[in-house]
């Protein structure tokens, strides 16, 4: 494997790692204690904690999505780039399901003041759960394949 691969193969593994490690954690343990909040209590906690991971995840996600690609063109021919064809479209499947589903949630939620839920109030943690799911799902399978990837490459 080339200088080059070694380095790729390492940030596509970080960064793979990194998204799956952030969705898989926050569906384990962030979601289930969302769920338990009252209205006002889970929009002003999901506003801050929404308020780092909303501008670094998408440059995580895209950029491991990119590095894929990239160890892709640059892998031999065989299993280990299907596999990186993989991670890459898991990758954007992420980013697609954020990007529509996720995040207009999450910008609804965040106009909402806390003290002041509307009484027509519908709550989105089911939906938001739902998408979160099928993106961390997708995350794992990301992940799962940039790692058989890389072993390939050895």
């Amino acid at each position: 494997m080339s200088a080059l691969s070694r380095v790729l193969s390492v940030l596509v593994l970080v960064g793979s790692g990194t998204v799956a490690g952030v969705l898989f954690g926050v569906a384990l343990s962030t979601v289930p204690a969302l769920a338990t909040m009252s209205p006002g209590r889970y929009v002003a906690t999901h506003t801050l904690l929404g308020r780092n991971w909303d501008p670094t995840m998408p440059v995580i996600v895209l950029s491991s999505t990119l590095l894929s690609v990239w160890l892709a063109v640059v892998a031999p021919a065989g299993a280990a780039r299907t596999l990186l064809v993989v991670v890459a479209v898991a990758l954007l499947g992420v980013s697609v399901v954020s990007h529509f589903r996720n995040v207009p949630i999450n910008r609804r939620v965040h106009r909402i003041d806390p003290a002041a839920i509307p009484v027509d109030w519908s709550d989105p943690r089911p939906t938001w759960r739902r998408w979160h799911l099928l993106r961390t799902a997708l995350a794992l399978v990301a992940l799962v394949s940039a790692s058989v990837a890389v072993t390939l490459m050895g």
